[in-house]
């Protein structure tokens, strides 16, 4: 089956402030894991650059024509995102409404992408990443002054 599961999160320490995301991405029993520090970003930001992130990164490492095939599970901690990606919620904020549009446009390259809400007990890995990132850019900066 062409079936992969992303499990997604973004963190933001202040809202905003320093960010990170970090992703776990299944497929077929193997699992690949990414955390990034992403600057200085809103917790919302944060969230739709995991997200971003994991999408291009599945395109990367399949290429366009095998990515056609493919069926994205993504699963969120975050329920606005979730319900601003299935058209329940508005995206007014202007500054995420250029997220949305290149997630948007993100996933016409994929057979389908289907966008789940999970309480973050469910998302641990993910949410664990993030903050390590976090921890690890914030330990790189306090030793340079």
């Amino acid at each position: 089956m062409n079936k992969i599961k992303i499990y997604s999160d973004g963190a933001a320490r202040g809202n905003p402030g320093p960010s990170a995301i970090g992703i776990v991405i299944e497929k077929n029993g193997s699992k690949k894991t990414y955390r990034e520090f992403i600057g200085y970003a809103t917790n919302n930001e944060a969230e739709y650059k995991a997200l971003i992130f994991a999408l291009q990164k599945v395109k990367l490492i399949h290429g366009k024509t095998k990515s056609k095939n493919l069926i994205l599970d993504c699963y969120l901690d975050s329920e606005l995102v979730v319900k601003q990606l299935g058209h329940e919620y508005k995206v007014l904020e202007e500054n995420i409404q250029k997220f949305f549009l290149l997630l948007w446009n993100l996933s016409t390259d994929f057979k389908e992408v289907k966008y789940f809400h999970i309480p973050r007990s469910k998302n641990s890995e993910a949410d664990r990443l993030a903050n390590l990132a976090l921890d690890e850019a914030t330990r790189a900066q306090s030793r340079m002054f």
